[in-house]
């Protein structure tokens, strides 16, 4: 049977790379963000490579229109059995007294409540699968405060809690695994840089990770499932030989 997952934040960053990484291995992929023209140079990619890819076009903060994006995969592709939760931003990067009640908002709603809505919208197809997996991508930001990042941090604390609370209630059905991947070598990295705020500010490039490795990471959750570490909030230095990345 052929298996689905859904990549949000997959225009991309780590999510292309997870996406690329995922349908090298056999997956359909729901490439879930805002830009459909970069989800579609990123499918063009999946398909050259010979996998699949179904570009669902959506605002993760938009509860409705990633219901309505779920939707169209499942008609497409069959249930969902697996969700990468990666969406996320950190800018604007501004102390607590210059950030607007707006842009604190904007990246709870985006990293905190988007993967919220992915759940939502993916866990009926998941129960109906029988095997689902959730990957939420963490950050060591979720455990500790870093100036000028206060959005970011409230919000992967939340999602930390919320990776928690799935394993509660749903560990029975689904396999949740928080995962931290570390400072890669992406976009947003290139926005801290440009913030001079905080020491990741005053990290190199070549000090970062490439994509592929978390993107690897991330695709031995999905595969191997490990059940010894279901429900923790994942350092990537603590499973990347494991996952052989």
């Amino acid at each position: 049977m052929q298996r689905v997952v859904l990549v949000t934040g997959a225009s991309r960053g780590v999510g292309a790379a997870t996406a690329r990484a995922l349908a090298r291995e056999g997956w359909t992929v729901g490439l879930m963000a805002r830009s459909k023209r970069r989800l579609e140079a990123i499918a063009e990619d999946v398909v050259s490579a010979g996998g699949q890819a179904i570009v669902c076009a959506a605002d993760v903060s938009d509860a409705a229109a990633v219901e309505q994006a779920v939707e169209h995969l499942v008609e497409r592709a069959g249930p969902v059995s697996a969700l990468v939760n990666n969406a996320g931003m950190v800018d604007p990067i501004a102390c607590i007294g210059a950030l607007s009640p707006a842009d604190f908002e904007r990246t709870i709603a985006v990293n905190l409540h988007g993967a919220f809505h992915a759940i939502k919208a993916c866990l009926p197809s998941m129960r109906q699968a029988g095997d689902g997996t959730i990957v939420q991508v963490s950050s060591g930001a979720a455990h500790g405060p870093l100036q000028g990042w206060t959005s970011y941090c409230v919000s992967k604390a939340g999602l930390w809690m919320l990776t928690q609370a799935l394993h509660l209630e749903l560990a029975d059905e689904v396999r949740t695994y928080g995962f931290q991947p570390g400072t890669v070598d992406t976009e947003m990295q290139a926005v801290i840089r440009k913030s001079g705020v905080n020491p990741v500010s005053r990290m190199t490039r070549d000090q970062h990770l490439h994509p592929s490795v978390p993107a690897g990471c991330i695709a031995w959750l999905l595969r191997t499932r490990p059940h010894d570490l279901v429900g923790q909030d994942l350092r990537i230095g603590n499973i990347r030989d494991r996952a052989g990345q």
